[in-house]
């Protein structure tokens, strides 16, 4: 699929929103099986102390959020969410750490790769958002059983100094090109409601499209404003700013799974049927978003039945050998 241009973009976004709506499903037919909906769990497995300043998030330690510090969980106390998550019907499972990034020879990062061995045995895709890589670091996330890296681009480049000075957007887009260099897959979307203007939105969006090889999944998130961070007081995104939203990133990334990420706990469940309609086909499942509240599973799970959608079976072929000889040990395939 061509990458899309910020008009070509805009004339998408600004058309009326039903005739959007019905190209964004005759899009989402045409890649994806109508009643599939990826369910993801994530998991914080080092909560606060993060030294970036994101004015978004409540694990910064540049704010006064009241966040209790934790330092990294044990393996067995990881295993113990990811073998709950699989039982709850969960296909792909995410691990978040709040720090500036990670490096290969230090302990915390041998700890993180062998809970990622102990996780990739799970017939799980394993899912991990940790900051900064090296082009090391990727690989050996990779060969430990990384199926995908979570790494937003939040919102433009233009924009982004307004909410972060600690990195530069090039900085992640780097970590990007680095995973992407090592045979992750990549998982990054932005952020609706810091403030941004729709060209924002759109400008990302831009560059998602012109990622080789495309993004897996774009995660669209609202903003969940947490107390004590600069944006804490920041107005609830607009429901059909959030539909154009997805709506456009179906068409604009045909193939990427759209997820519908956080602020999904402040929708109503029609409005998380038009989301779904528009082409989202992916959410984050579990009661908690790292720190913030998510819809509980078995409400999802209801929901999920009410619109005759059905969770989506991990994807086999993004699974490392590792993974693949689980599966073929456990006589799945």
């Amino acid at each position: 699929m061509p990458a899309k241009t910020l008009e070509e973009l805009n004339v998408i976004y600004n058309q009326p929103i039903f005739q959007l709506l019905d190209q964004a499903r005759a899009v989402y037919r045409d890649n994806w099986i109508d009643n599939e909906v990826q369910l993801c769990t994530l998991l914080s497995i080092k909560t606060g102390g993060c030294s970036e300043d994101c004015s978004y998030c409540a694990q910064s330690s540049h704010y006064h959020t009241g966040l209790q510090k934790e330092e990294l969980l044990s393996i067995d106390k990881v295993m113990e969410h990811a073998n709950r998550a699989k039982e709850s019907g969960a296909t792909r499972f995410c691990m978040g750490a709040a720090w500036k990034g990670v490096r290969e020879n230090t302990p915390k990062f041998e700890q993180v790769k062998e809970i990622i061995r102990e996780v990739a045995k799970l017939e799980m895709e394993v899912c991990v958002t940790l900051g900064d890589l090296t082009d090391r670091a990727a690989e050996e996330l990779k060969e430990a059983g990384v199926t995908a890296y979570n790494h937003n681009l939040d919102t433009s480049p233009e924009f982004y100094p307004n909410i972060v000075t600690t990195h530069t957007y090039e900085d992640r887009l780097r970590t990007i090109r680095s995973a992407q260099r090592a045979g992750m897959d990549v998982c990054c979307g932005g952020i609706l409601g810091m403030g941004e203007t729709v060209t924002d939105r759109l400008r990302m969006l831009e560059i998602l499209t012109n990622f080789n090889p495309a993004p897996e999944s774009v995660p669209i998130n609202c903003l969940m404003s947490m107390e004590g961070t600069p944006l804490e007081s920041a107005a609830p995104v607009d429901v059909f700013d959030l539909l154009r939203m997805i709506a456009t990133t179906r068409i604009a990334l045909p193939k990427t799974k759209v997820r519908l990420s956080a602020g999904r706990a402040y929708l109503s469940k029609e409005g998380q049927a038009m989301c779904f309609y528009a082409g989202a086909n992916s959410i984050f499942y579990g009661g908690k978003l790292l720190t913030a509240t998510n819809p509980k599973e078995n409400a999802d799970m209801e929901l999920l039945q009410t619109l005759g959608l059905n969770p989506q079976e991990p994807k086999k072929a993004c699974m490392n050998d590792l993974q693949k000889e689980a599966l073929a040990s456990s006589g799945c395939c």
